[in-house]
């Protein structure tokens, strides 16, 4: 079967800086629901399209195609009293509104003093070019519930 809108797309990838350096690899198979579901990059879902198992792609995904540019105003320093806990550490994370919006993000702890934390709402990957190479493993239709709810049950999708 080709991977056509509304298929569910099983692969392995990996995931490497400009550089080549690996920096995710898929250890276990994936799985998404294929046509615009938001369940993988655009670019690269694309790509995908009339592809089938067997078949590999390779993409390089500028920051604005992967998880966007850097936004240095997502960078808060925040009086170490406003957390909810004491033993605060690098690579802690909080979710927390965006200046100035209702929007909750994810901060990551990227520096602690006596009095202050820093945190950063930015995707660890932001502003960064990237590698995309993937290998189609399965193919299939997508269930009706699985369409309904824009991503994928069961073995290797999300589950309820």
């Amino acid at each position: 079967m080709q991977i056509v809108k509304n298929s569910v797309v099983t692969l392995t990838y990996s995931l490497s800086d400009s550089k080549g350096n690996l920096l995710e690899e898929s250890k276990e198979p994936i799985s998404y629901l294929h046509g615009g579901y938001d369940n993988i990059f655009p670019v690269v879902e694309e790509k995908l399209q009339g592809m089938q198992p067997g078949d590999t792609l390779s993409v390089t995904l500028e920051p604005e195609d992967a998880f966007g540019e850097y936004d240095a105003s997502l960078v808060r320093v925040e009086p170490r009293s406003v957390f909810p806990v004491t033993d605060i550490q690098v690579g802690m994370q909080f979710e927390g509104g965006a200046e100035g919006s209702d929007e909750m993000i994810l901060y990551t702890v990227t520096d602690v003093s006596e009095d202050t934390v820093v945190v950063d709402g930015n995707h660890p990957l932001a502003g960064r070019t990237l590698h995309f190479s993937c290998t189609v493993t399965d193919v299939r239709p997508a269930t009706p519930e699985e369409i309904a709810h824009g991503h994928v049950h069961g073995p290797h999708g999300h589950s309820h």
